[in-house]
Parts: structure tokens; C-alpha cells; sequence
């Protein structure tokens, strides 16, 4: 199955079971976040992609200016190890981290969540590329994808038993939107994908003629 097929079912698998009274409370709040337009004015296409110096899980802080000095960076955002389609979302892009590597590029993953949880994810789902924390969302917001939930949503979120505070260190109850960039070894942006709706993510196969071209560029 496609990523998206994959995301598609287990949303269908979550929504059966669920509460009606959650559902409505999920759902009102990803239609309003769509609703802002949020998405469409994070950074785009041509835009300078801001610099970054973030502790990932092997405890190693990574620059992206280094990064971008060995070739193309895919920057991946994502909402936390307690988010399953999050966690589809990066297992996809572990299956295409050959081919991604492949073109001369690196991967990288972007979370608020603590270095800890970073070092579970990595563990839990058998990355092997480096998964960033990023205190406070302020990497996330310089990209325009950093969003405050709403109360209820905060509300629904604890009584799930995900306690954003504990697991991100600190009190903002922000969120990244889930967001994919490819930036050059220049730090411009030549890819970007970023959705208001957590349940819609690209396939990471989308990625691969990008990167080989820029690639076949650099020859």
C-alpha cells in the first residue's frame, strides 16, 4: 500500500472505534486549521530555508549548515512518537531512505518532542536517519508551520493520555503541521509539502525525481 492508503486506513480503523463526541472535536479542529490557510503561507519553493543547530536522538547536535555543505537535506516535521500516522509517515520514509541516500541527499526528522522521545522513536520504529528535537517549535515557526491547538482539542489530547507538556518539555501546547521541504546545498528551498490535515501526507517516492535532479545539476 501507498503511504497515504496506509494513513487512509488507519484513520478509517480509529473512526469506527472512537467517541463520536472526540471525532467531532478532532475534526472541527483540523477543518479550522485548513480552514486559516496556514499551510499555503508557510515557506515555499524559492524561499531561503532557516538554519538550524538541534540535539538529535544519538545525542549528537546537528547543523543543517553542515548538512546542506554534503548535498540536498530533507527536512521531515512531524508531531511526536504518540502520533500513528506520524509514525507510518516516517516508517515510509525509512523504506525510501536507499534511494533518497542514493541521489547524494540526507534525511532528516523534526519533532517539539524531548531528545528521550526522539531517542524511543528512533528505537521504537528502526530509524536510521537523525530525528531532531526542537524546543519550543521555534525551527517549526520560522518554517510558518508551528500552530497553538485549541483548548478542547488540549483537553481531548490529555484525557488520551497524551500530555504534550511532559513529552515535549514545556508548556506551549504547540504543534508543527506535518511538513516535508527538500533544500539545496545553497539553502534554497526546492520542494515543499505542508497540510493542515495530519491525516494527509505525501509519498516519500515524490521526493526521489527532485533530489536526482538536483543531483544531475551538481555533476
Amino acid at each position: 500500500m501507498s503511504l497515504q492508503e496506509q494513513l487512509d486506513a488507519y484513520r478509517m480503523q480509529f473512526e469506527a472505534k472512537a467517541p463520536a463526541e472526540a471525532l467531532a472535536i478532532v475534526r472541527k479542529a483540523t477543518s479550522d486549521l485548513v480552514a486559516t490557510g496556514q499551510a499555503e503561507r508557510a515557506l515555499g519553493v524559492g524561499s531561503k530555508a532557516p538554519r538550524f543547530e538541534l540535539s538529535g536522538s544519538s545525542g549528537a547536535v546537528v547543523k543543517s549548515s553542515e548538512q546542506q555543505a554534503a548535498g540536498p537535506v530533507v527536512i521531515s516535521f512531524y508531531r511526536g512518537i504518540w502520533c500513528p500516522y506520524c509514525n507510518l509517515d516516517l516508517k515510509a520514509l525509512q523504506a525510501t531512505l536507499p534511494e533518497i541516500t542514493g541521489t547524494g541527499a540526507s534525511l532528516v526528522a523534526i519533532s517539539p518532542q524531548s531528545v528521550a522521545n526522539g531517542r524511543k522513536t528512533v528505537e521504537d520504529l528502526g530509524l536510521s536517519f537523525p530525528v531532531l528535537s526542537d524546543p519550543n517549535n521555534e525551527i517549526a515557526d520560522l518554517f510558518g508551520i508551528r500552530h497553538r491547538l485549541p483548548d478542547e482539542l488540549a483537553g481531548l489530547y490529555t484525557n488520551f493520555g497524551v500530555n504534550l507538556p511532559v513529552i515535549n518539555g514545556e508548556s506551549s501546547w504547540t504543534l508543527p503541521m506535518p511538513a516535508r521541504f527538500v533544500v539545496d546545498r545553497s539553502g534554497v528551498i526546492r520542494y515543499a509539502e505542508v497540510s493542515g490535515d495530519y491525516t494527509k501526507r505525501p509519498d516519500p517516492s515524490v521526493l526521489l525525481p527532485i533530489l536526482r535532479d538536483l543531483a544531475s545539476r551538481s555533476e
